[in-house]
This record gives structure tokens, C-alpha cells and sequence, in this order.
């Protein structure tokens, strides 16, 4: 019996086998949104050709000036953000517009976050995204590529 070589196979590789890259986002006059699906994508390796769905192949992400994000239509004075304390009567809410004004890093990472799988490959993953209000950011040794979205 004669064996087939095959030519298409596909090449599985393990978490070490992946080069991590730095990319930087500016955020200036972005729309949230938008960006969040673009940032998540990232995250998670889809845009390179080597995604594989059960090992993190996703890259950094660090997010500048976010306090100078974008928000469509009435979105700032009607979007609801809202979590529980755990404890009876404990439901939280806060304004989207608000929210900008008093931690505008926590606008960017909400959306991303809920943009991703809910499994523990991507809460992992998550860890890779660093978001800031303004344009510095500690991260300059790591030499992180603009990233134009």
C-alpha cells in the first residue's frame, strides 16, 4: 500500500513558537466602536495567518489619548454602563458621558472586553491590552508600531 504525502497540511504550533508584537493606537477623534472590533481582532492573532483558535497567537495593544474618543449619535448622555457589587441592591450604573470624564480608560477597555470570547484563552489575552487617558505611556522600551485603524 502506497502512502500520500500531503502538500496542504495544516501547521499547528504551541505558544511559544509565536512572536508577540507592540502596536500603538491612537485614539484621537477614533470612534469607539470601530476601534474596539479592530483592537479585539488583534488581541486574538486573527490577523495573522497563523490563528489558531485554541492557542493565544494575539498581540499587544497600547491605546493612547483615550480620553479624546468618539462617540456617535446621543450615545454619551443615553449609553448605560452597569455592574453588580455582589451584594443585595447592588446594581451600579454610570452614564457614558461621564464615564469619559472620570476614568475614559475604562470606556475602551469595556468595549473591547465584550467584544471578545467569554473562555479563558481570551481573559488571558485581555491582559495584553494597556490603555491610557493621555498621549505617554510606559511601554516605550518594548518599541510598539503604530497602528493606524
Amino acid at each position: 500500500m502506497k502512502t500520500t504525502k500531503f502538500i496542504n497540511a495544516t501547521q499547528f504550533g504551541n505558544n511559544k513558537e509565536y512572536q508577540k508584537q507592540w502596536y500603538q493606537v491612537d485614539a484621537d477623534g477614533k470612534t469607539l466602536g470601530r476601534l474596539s472590533s479592530q483592537i479585539a481582532k488583534i488581541l486574538q492573532g486573527k490577523h495573522k495567518p497563523i490563528y489558531t483558535p485554541n492557542t493565544d497567537t494575539g498581540d499587544f495593544v497600547v491605546v493612547v489619548n483615550a480620553e479624546k474618543i468618539k462617540m456617535t449619535g446621543d450615545k454619551l448622555d443615553s449609553k448605560f454602563y452597569y455592574h453588580h457589587t455582589g451584594y443585595p441592591g447592588g446594581l451600579k450604573s454610570a452614564k457614558a458621558g461621564d464615564l469619559l470624564e472620570k476614568n475614559p480608560e475604562l470606556l475602551i477597555i469595556n468595549a473591547v472586553k465584550r467584544m471578545m470570547p467569554k473562555n479563558q484563552l481570551n481573559r488571558d489575552g485581555f491582559r495584553k491590552l494597556k490603555v491610557y487617558a493621555g498621549p505617554e505611556h510606559p511601554h516605550q522600551a518594548n518599541k510598539p508600531q503604530p497602528l493606524d485603524i
